[in-house]
């Protein structure tokens, strides 16, 4: 017996006090409706209905089965119309998780526009710089930097960065500008440990190998947005993303320097616990966050391109090398 289909007939005959108008509505023969109900009772052990030829009754057991039966099924549809509606109306609590500085200086700017557009998703942002398991801390989607560690995701790449290297003007007035990577080891450097606590490596193209320049950090931090602070302070020359750096190029707070030794960073990517049934929520949040890379990528290409810095004067060469 289909105990739900059961009710459904159930319900309709006690309301139509008939089981041919409810077998009629129904789209099903009046041999079936009663068919229903008869099992219904026989798997209840208690009589529903009084049955006559004229009409059709409830019995006081039929009764009180009836307003359980109408609520339960009232709660099922309720369910299914939350979950239709998830699906195709964004709505609800929605968990990210994004890497600190991406989320500050990112996503963090742009959420009245998110928010104006999707007033129905609550979000809770979860800004990390560790790894999580998106399954176990049930996380809807996630902004990932670099390779993917966590098997069993689903990944949709969105951005590329390239590393750059920038110090604040007042840093190159005292101290000179390098012109190769060769000349960092005079400078003052701002760095960032790794997770595991290794020092940081900074790319460059060949030949430039960190076997072969060997760096020194004067200041090292844990996170990717310390030696970004540091640099506009004036405190030294940070190798950075130039996604986060392009503002403060822009505004002249930082200057882009050995520009012909900037290389590819890794892919920026949104990964998700499962491929498929994506609800809406998850589904225009990662529309919303790639096209917000999109434009982030762009606009920093444009403002780096802007601000490209004429070779530096002589005098200035001469003191960078010492």
């Amino acid at each position: 017996m289909d105990q739900l289909l059961a009710m459904r007939v159930f319900l309709r005959v006690a309301d139509r006090g008939s089981f041919a108008r409810a077998a009629d509505e129904l789209d099903i023969s009046r041999a079936a409706a009663s068919g229903h109900i008869a099992a219904l009772e026989k798997h209840l052990g208690a009589r529903l209905l009084h049955r006559t030829t004229r009409k059709v009754t409830l019995t006081a057991e039929g009764s009180d089965f009836l307003r359980r039966s109408r609520r339960i099924l009232d709660e099922l549809r309720d369910a299914e119309e939350n979950l239709r509606d998830a699906r195709t109306k964004p709505q609800g609590e929605l968990r990210v998780d994004v890497p600190v500085a991406f989320g500050r200086y990112l996503l963090l700017p742009a959420l009245p526009e998110f928010t104006s557009r999707y007033p129905a998703i609550e979000l809770d942002i979860r800004l990390n710089d560790r790894v999580v398991d998106l399954v176990a801390e049930r996380i809807d989607v996630a902004v990932r930097v670099g390779p993917l560690r966590q098997s069993g995701l689903v990944a949709r790449r969105v951005a590329e960065m390239t590393f750059v290297n920038c110090a604040s003007p007042a840093y190159l007035a005292d101290h000179g500008e390098p012109l190769t990577p060769d000349e960092l080891g005079r400078h003052r450097l701002l760095g960032v440990r790794s997770s595991n606590g290794a020092p940081p490596e900074w790319s460059f193209p060949p030949p430039y190998t960190p076997r072969r320049l060997k760096l020194h950090y004067s200041l090292m931090f844990n996170t990717v947005e310390g030696p970004i602070v540091a640099a506009k302070a004036g405190l030294g020359i940070c190798h950075n993303a130039d996604l986060l750096v392009a503002e403060y190029v822009a505004r002249g707070e930082l200057q882009l320097i050995l520009q012909d030794y900037s290389v590819a960073g890794p892919p920026i990517s949104l990964v998700y616990p499962s491929a498929g049934h994506q609800s809406a929520k998850v589904r225009v949040f990662s529309d919303f966050a790639a096209e917000l890379m999109r434009r982030y990528t762009e606009v920093a290409r444009l403002q780096m391109q802007a601000h490209q810095k004429q070779p530096a004067p002589a005098s200035d060469r001469k003191r960078a090398r010492g």
